[in-house]
């Protein structure tokens, strides 16, 4: 085999190596408390990894848990302080109402409050119609929010969670709503809140937040009550601790907030997150053809941070590969291939291979050198 073949085989290596994390013995499996549920899904938001489920994927309607898509998209498309006049389609809406009246003229801001802790079909009504012009054209913008998001088995008909037939989701993909929604600093700071007081001309609201778990748990920040009778009742809830963010939800489940809180209380005793791969960490080195400098550190553009649990010892295969012969030139960061990690055959997370450093493409003076080298010779 000769020299260049030798170094082309090198550049292209495909590396394999098992890390294995040593611990105490594991535990059994956690029990997650969901027998109550019709359908349940607690789920790690860093790597969006699945903790527990309960026919998490089965199309269900969700009641007001559908405020959760109808906030973020009002958040997204308008700003907070734009005043709203009440439209007529938006007074006397049936079930929870915040009691808003003809052309009253009330913020953005105050109408999210109301939407999300008072669960104000109204306050829904009239931020679609601000919004989407109508709330079949609010409607639109949440299904293509949705797609974005790569929901498929979720549908919105209304801003509220009225029930329709068509109008339905999963678990699973509110807790993926969810997770999409906290990452809005608005809507974070409007789920969490538990008072809020609000004066619009002549009337002047109060609105307590219906989620009792942001006074009775420990890191909780929302997210959104619900109920029909068709629905059942409903939650998506949130929670902080330790640097770890859980969301969940519960479809048609009578104890809710009793769920939850043993729900969270399980997964933060048990998990936790690790990283794995650390962003800008060298992976491994290969050689550079065209350039005085021989061998090139190759890093992982990203961390990969997995969900492990506590007491567990957890094995790792992780595998690179170089998209092709590594030559200079060479710029710093530049891609040059790809680092994947799994466990028990599972992929949990994958980044980029970038140059560690800039590599120059060989000059005349190496050429020189190896000319004097070999008259020398």
């Amino acid at each position: 085999m000769t020299p260049k073949t030798q170094l082309r085989l090198y550049a292209v290596i495909v590396l394999t190596a098992v890390m294995v994390f040593l611990a105490l013995p594991g535990r059994s499996e956690p029990v997650f408390a969901a027998d109550e549920a019709k359908a349940m899904a607690l789920m790690e938001c860093e790597t969006g990894a699945l903790i527990a489920g309960k026919n998490a994927d089965e199309r269900l309607p969700m009641a007001s848990t559908t405020k959760i898509m109808t906030a973020l998209v009002v958040l997204e498309n308008c700003r907070t302080d734009e005043q709203v006049f009440v439209p007529d389609e938006a007074v006397g809406v049936e079930g929870s109402s915040i009691y808003l009246r003809n052309n009253e003229r009330i913020s953005v801001e105050d109408l999210l409050y109301g939407l999300m802790l008072a669960s104000g079909n109204d306050a829904a009504v009239a931020l679609a119609v601000h919004v989407g012009g109508s709330t079949e054209g609010f409607a639109a913008l949440m299904n293509k929010r949705a797609e974005e998001l790569g929901l498929e088995n979720t549908h919105f008909v209304t801003p509220n969670g009225l029930n329709d037939p068509e109008h339905y989701t999963t678990a699973r993909e509110l807790c993926m709503i969810a997770r999409e929604a906290i990452k809005n600093d608005a809507f974070r700071r409007i789920v969490s809140t538990k008072y809020h007081r609000t004066q619009s001309g002549e009337y002047e609201r109060t609105f307590k937040n219906k989620n009792s778990l942001l006074w009775s748990f420990d890191g909780a920040f929302g997210v959104k009550t619900g109920y029909t009778m068709a629905a059942g009742r409903c939650l998506v809830f949130g929670a902080e601790r330790d640097g770890m963010t859980l969301v969940g939800a519960l479809l048609n489940c009578r104890p809710m907030f009793g769920t939850a809180s043993e729900l969270l209380e399980t997964a933060f005793d048990t998990y936790e997150k690790t990283v794995v791969v650390e962003k800008d960490s060298v992976i491994m080195r290969a050689e550079v053809e065209n350039s005085d400098e021989s061998v090139l550190e190759i890093a992982a553009k990203d961390s990969i941070i997995a969900l492990l649990k506590k007491d567990a010892a957890q094995a790792f295969d992780v595998k690179t590969e170089l998209y092709g012969p590594i030559a200079a030139p060479i710029k710093a960061g530049q891609t040059l291939g790809r680092l994947r990690v799994f466990s028990s055959g599972e992929l949990i997370g994958e980044t980029e291979l970038a140059a560690h450093a800039d590599v120059r493409e060989r000059g005349i003076t190496w050429w020189f050198r190896l000319l004097f080298k070999r008259m020398a010779a």
